[in-house]
């Protein structure tokens, strides 16, 4: 038996900093948005958890994947194993949630392969204990964030067809040890939280009008991603030289995008990036959102 899940990559609409919290964490507020640039997972049945990507810098015993796997046979009570395959296409470390949307599609594929049976809300209760976006992305769509991310709301989708994702091959390095969403936190000062207010409002009017305006998307990094990553804002520049306009960073980065106004300009715009800039570039539309139908 093989089966076959869909791991979707994000988008962060809005992203307000909050408050450091005193476990280290961080207190958020942002939009999610699942797109339909994706990797794919392959689950069959193994004695033990056995693991292989085609990406061989992550094909080893720490990652997403395998760390979820082992949080979901702890909590069910399993001794079941599973042979796990991983083929990518989201980037790594872009800012695109690939590693958390492996994750939360490993939680769904092993629910269906051992036929546990769990809910959407049981599974979201394990995927908080394995990463920020991951309670998210077990079912994506369109969604206020709040919390470290584990505190979700259902808003109803944008509009907008078609987005241009552009993401820089080099994710820098300051030397420090650190992993890349840390030195965005570290670079940020206090004046850069805020109360989440404006998250808070462009979700209201999702919900009452259905408008996303791209003028009303943002992402507090933004102001610190042309000093944490090589050639960023030149590669920005670019993208806003071929027409996107509204230009805004997706989680920690370096990733960005823009609203595309259709699907033959959000091509051009992507292929263009390729050719000019040499970084990967997506054209891509939106994502539904998965139900979790635990009798499957």
């Amino acid at each position: 038996m093989v089966i076959v899940e869909h791991a979707y990559a994000k988008l962060n609409l809005t992203l307000e900093v909050i408050r450091k919290r005193t476990d280290g964490y961080h207190d958020l507020a942002t939009i999610l948005q699942t797109v339909d640039l994706h990797d794919t997972l392959e689950f069959r049945d193994n004695e033990g958890i056995e693991f292989e990507c085609s990406d061989a810098s992550i094909a080893d015993d720490d990652n997403l994947v395998v760390r979820s796997s082992e949080a979901l046979r702890k909590v069910a009570g399993t001794g079941r194993g599973a042979h796990i395959s991983l083929q990518k296409r989201i980037p790594v470390a872009a800012g695109l949630g690939g590693g958390s949307a492996d994750a939360a599609a490993t939680l769904r594929g092993l629910n269906r392969l051992w036929e546990l049976g769990l809910s959407e809300n049981e599974l979201v209760e394990i995927a908080t204990e394995v990463g920020s976006d991951v309670p998210f992305l077990i079912c994506g769509g369109t969604a206020l964030a709040s919390g470290r991310g584990e505190k979700l709301e259902r808003l109803p989708a944008p509009e907008h067809g078609w987005f241009v994702i552009v993401a820089p091959r080099d994710v820098g390095d300051d030397g420090s040890g650190l992993n890349k969403t840390a030195r965005m936190f570290g670079m940020l000062t206090s004046t850069a939280h805020t109360t989440g207010s404006l998250t808070r409002k462009l979700a209201a009017r999702m919900i009452e009008k259905g408008d996303c305006h791209p003028a009303f998307m943002f992402n507090v990094f933004q102001q610190v991603a042309p000093h944490a990553f090589p050639n960023w804002q030149k590669i920005h520049d670019g993208f806003a030289g071929l027409g996107a306009s509204d230009i805004v960073l997706t989680g920690a980065g370096p990733s960005m995008f823009a609203v595309a106004p259709s699907k033959e300009v959000a091509t051009a715009w992507a292929l263009l990036t390729k050719a000019r800039m040499g970084c990967e570039a997506f054209a891509v539309g939106l994502a539904p959102r998965i139900e979790i139908d635990p009798e499957q």
